[in-house]
């Protein structure tokens, strides 16, 4: 199946491999079948991300992080909504769905046309083939139930002056909210360079802050609840970083981390 992915939106194809990795191995973190599927099916040389260990360990904590929180958020809001921006190829619909919360994916039109491929829409389930910083499409967003928006593996693509405006769109929007975001460090968007698999394809990082508590310096109606860091989770599994994590500078400086804030 031809896909016609470049830069960022190539990207998608990282976390992509990285399940259907992690699902071959004995005692994955996370097992992701359609991951493997679809892999098998896109016309794309996968082969130069393999032996990338921390990419696919950071994919698999943070889709077992995110699959956690989002089954909690619906699990006490039985009719939510979900808006996952920049979903790519993501499949947590299948994991956490329940029967009742309506989910919506937003991508670009090449990842959308590529999803479609393998997901049909359902009158819960929704892709929507649209730049995020298109905001017309929040007009196609049906509220019903509180709201939980994700953004995982996306915003460290856009500079700092995009992050403010997105985040003022959706405090305008979605006053209330719920979100989970991915963020890394200043340090390692500095390095983005270096990082085995984001720099085999056109993407560059452009956005990172410390902790999830610089959110609340957007606006002072975000409110900070909750972070994890990924160095926290199956440490076994980190191999040599297990010595480095113990140094704070590096514990604080070299980390991508899902922060949970309130907007």
């Amino acid at each position: 199946m031809k896909q016609y992915l470049k830069d960022v939106p190539e990207t998608l194809l990282i976390p992509l491999w990285a399940r259907a990795a992690e699902s071959k191995i004995d005692n994955p973190i996370v097992v992701d079948d359609k991951a493997l599927e679809m892999m098998e099916q896109i016309d794309y040389d996968f082969t130069k991300f393999e032996g990338s260990w921390m990419t696919q360990t950071g994919v698999a904590v943070r889709t077992e992080i995110l699959d956690r929180e989002v089954r909690a958020f619906i699990n006490k809001y039985q009719d939510a909504t979900i808006i996952n921006i920049g979903c790519g190829l993501d499949t947590r619909y299948f994991r956490v769905d329940n029967g009742q919360i309506y989910w919506y994916d937003i991508d670009l039109p090449e990842p959308i046309r590529l999803r479609r491929k393998f997901f049909e829409e359902t009158n819960r389930h929704k892709m929507i083939g649209k730049s995020v910083f298109d905001f017309t499409w929040i007009d196609d967003i049906h509220k019903t139930g509180p709201i939980l928006i994700i953004a995982e593996g996306i915003l460290m693509y856009f500079t700092e002056q995009q992050i403010r405006e997105l985040m003022n769109k959706l405090l305008e929007h979605f006053i209330g909210a719920n979100m989970l975001l991915e963020v890394m460090t200043p340090l390692i968007a500095k390095n983005g360079k270096k990082h085995e698999t984001v720099n085999k394809t056109g993407a560059t990082f452009k956005w990172g802050i410390k902790s999830g508590k610089e959110m609340e310096k957007i606006d002072s109606k975000i409110k900070f609840v909750d972070e994890w860091n990924y160095y926290d989770y199956h440490k076994n599994r980190w191999k040599g970083l297990r010595l480095l994590i113990l140094i704070p500078f590096f514990k604080k400086n070299f980390n991508n981390r899902i922060v949970h804030i309130k907007i």
